[in-house]
């Protein structure tokens, strides 16, 4: 069975480490746990490293944290209206841009004897989920007057869908938002929170973060990464999670396939480069498994083609045998789909 390799060491420090960095101007984490279907032991180095909240889009996942025992507050990013009642029962803060939603938290809030706390989300050009800035005023106002609902921040994803970098012209945009929104309604923001792994850069050449306080990292604490050009962060570990898979095949064929060429399993016609007779190695390993393209080779080793059940390697510079395993980093996708894949076993290891 393929097995996903983890090291917890290196996820804790990295968790530390940006902890370190970001709070030297003021600014907290949410460690964003969805890439990693809020594994407890992940989650724990997480908390470990100095993340005071953990934020996920599924509540399924927050509930199976706090089952798991895991002291944080947890942050819910995805609202749906359907859910409202679990929500205040298991969720202390929750993002939302729907007056609809937010109303139906109130009710379920009430009705349980809870207060419930919400961050805002603000449009700043990604164009996934925002409140538009012209209309933030009154959907604050409206906020205000439900009971049982605290308004605790606002904040804006960003380099999501749009691919829109965080930089200093949006990042100004919402602080001018949250300076605004504390004149005009005489309220403190405890929670300005400005995006997520991309806003590294910003961080690193701003003079001024002015009221951001708060950003939402997932990828930075587990791949050790930026997400605006995927470059490493200096100082973090880049490989904590690797996926292992073992050779069932080993042999020389030719490269070019025989006979009419049409469609493939998955509805293309595929193309081939002619390599002559060549080494090839199979993988247990296949598109069911999780996204091959998420793969990345630690090595020279190439990856010639997937289907379901296997990835044909080029296997010219390697000696592979039958049972020997080969090993690959991920990028985020891979990451998100190997963890979530019933078919890949996950496997802590020791190391540094």
């Amino acid at each position: 069975m393929p097995r996903i390799e983890i090291t917890l060491s290196q996820i804790r420090d990295n968790a530390r480490m940006l902890c370190e960095l970001y709070g030297q101007k003021g600014i907290s984490l949410m460690g964003v746990s969805k890439a990693v279907l809020g594994e407890p032991a992940i989650i724990e180095a997480m908390i470990q490293g100095g993340v005071k909240f953990i934020a996920d889009s599924r509540l399924e996942t927050i509930q199976k944290m706090r089952n798991a025992g895991l002291s944080a507050q947890f942050v819910l990013l995805r609202t749906a209206l359907s859910q409202a009642e679990a929500v205040v029962k298991s969720v202390d803060i929750s993002l939302n841009t729907e007056i609809e939603t937010l109303k139906q938290l109130s009710y379920y809030a009430k009705i349980h004897h809870q207060e419930h706390q919400i961050i805002l989300m603000v449009e700043l050009g990604d164009l996934r989920e925002g409140i538009l800035p012209e209309d933030l005023s009154q959907l604050v106002r409206e906020t205000l007057a439900l009971s049982h609902i605290t308004l605790v921040g606002i904040g804006c994803n960003l380099a999501c869908y749009g691919g829109v970098k965080p930089d200093s012209r949006n990042m100004h945009e919402l602080s001018k938002l949250a300076q605004r929104i504390e004149k005009e309604f005489q309220i403190t923001l405890e929670i300005v929170s400005g995006g997520n792994s991309a806003n590294y850069n910003w961080y690193e050449s701003t003079q001024n973060i002015g009221k951001v306080n708060n950003l939402r990292l997932g990828e930075s604490i587990l791949l050790g990464c930026e997400t605006v050009g995927r470059k490493a962060i200096p100082g973090l570990y880049t490989s904590a999670f690797q996926v292992v898979a073992e050779v069932i095949e080993s042999k020389r064929k030719p490269s070019l396939p025989w006979g009419e060429i049409g469609q493939d399993a998955f509805g293309n016609v595929p193309y081939f480069r002619d390599r002559g007779v060549c080494q090839r190695a199979i993988i247990a390993l296949g598109r069911q498994d999780m996204l091959i393209s998420g793969l990345r080779s630690n090595s020279r080793l190439e990856i010639l083609g997937s289907s379901s059940d296997h990835i044909i390697l080029d296997g010219h510079h390697y000696d592979l045998q039958v049972g020997d395993e080969v090993n690959f980093g991920l990028d985020y996708g891979g990451l998100l789909a190997a963890m979530t894949s019933p078919f890949i076993r996950k496997q802590f290891v020791n190391g540094t």
